[in-house]
């Protein structure tokens, strides 16, 4: 279970052994809520709320999740236990594997997963659409023939910064035919021109944008639980406070919130009072992040499907896919994994 206290006035707390959430009501009182820890896996905090010490003690005690993050869902900061175990290790290998071959390998993997993902969604839309199949076939094709641009990319070379500038031209070229293709069947007072960012140009992008930002922060985590760097990336510039490996390890899966966000725009269940301007563009306002938070959870979570040979939900098939990748590094025999699934 993931709680997001996204109401001004929220206070966090503890109250017999469990965590207690309080959240100011329309008459002038709170409403409490009571969670045992061991069924929560994260909380997030959005906007202005408190936290006792106790709550985060609570937390650290049972790993859970502590997230701080920015209006658009973007985190800013976390808690998270100071016992690193094995992660010394994992992270010296993650470093060498940066400026070599293995990074490399991983590189054009993730961005080819995700072209090959962006794919398949094109696939599915053509079930209900009759009048575009031509468009999403021909569209389809071009990804799938770029994608396998990126490999052969990457078996000519031995290093990403050596071909750094290729995959990504090759990367943006891909993005910008999916997004004209989603563009092109969203409903038409909602079509946009290509991505926008801070601040969305438009009410798709800004959909795009905050389910992202949640993404990002279940990204951080599996990483983290998995005892790996989210700032030693493979591809993305190490920039100051840049998390490069988060940016880098999110690709394959960023398609589940494009998804799950054109699903909620074409079944018509986006209108006005979801989004509202903002200086130079458009911002969600909380019935939109409610609707997207609720819709992404149930994907995420709710959702089982095949991973792996085994059926899990797609939040820990990521957690999964980012062990295998720590004990990888190690070198480690994967038919001997454990996963923790949380």
């Amino acid at each position: 279970m993931q709680i997001y206290l996204n109401s001004f006035g929220t206070y966090l707390h503890v109250k017999d052994a469990m965590f207690e959430i309080r959240v100011p009501n329309e008459r002038g009182g709170t409403t409490s809520h009571h969670l045992a820890a061991k069924k929560v896996t994260a909380i997030i905090l959005t906007v202005a709320g408190a936290l006792s010490s106790d709550a985060v003690r609570l937390a650290l005690a049972h790993n859970v999740d502590l997230i701080l993050a920015d209006h658009s869902g973007q985190p800013l900061g976390r808690f998270w236990h100071a016992k690193l175990g094995s992660t010394t290790k994992i992270r010296k290998q993650q470093l060498a594997a940066s400026i070599g071959p293995l990074g490399l390998g991983y590189t054009g993997s993730w961005l080819t997963a995700k072209i090959a993902a962006q794919a398949d969604f094109l696939k599915d839309l053509k079930k209900h659409r009759k009048h575009a199949h031509e468009l999403l076939d021909e569209r389809r094709s071009r990804l799938l023939e770029l994608a396998a641009s990126i490999e052969t990319c990457v078996r000519t070379a031995t290093r990403t910064d050596e071909i750094a500038d290729t995959l990504r031209g090759l990367e943006g070229t891909a993005g910008r035919l999916y997004w004209q293709t989603l563009s092109a069947l969203t409903p038409e007072p909602y079509q946009f021109a290509g991505r926008s960012f801070r601040p969305a140009a438009d009410p798709f992008n800004a959909f795009i944008n905050y389910g992202y930002g949640i993404l990002y922060a279940r990204v951080e985590k599996a990483l983290m639980t998995a005892g790996l760097d989210p700032y030693v990336g493979f591809m993305h510039r190490d920039d100051y406070n840049q998390k490069s490996m988060v940016f880098d390890f999110i690709e394959p899966y960023r398609p589940w919130v494009d998804r799950v966000v054109f699903r909620l725009f074409s079944g018509k269940q986006v209108n006005t009072t979801h989004y509202g301007d903002l200086a130079g563009g458009v911002t969600l306002e909380k019935p939109g992040k409610e609707l997207l938070i609720s819709a992404l959870g149930e994907y995420l979570d709710g959702d089982k499907v095949r991973h792996h040979q085994r059926v899990r939900s797609r939040a820990n098939g990521m957690l999964a896919d980012a062990h295998r990748f720590a004990q990888e590094l190690l070198g480690k025999d994967l038919q001997d994994l454990e996963i923790v699934e949380l």
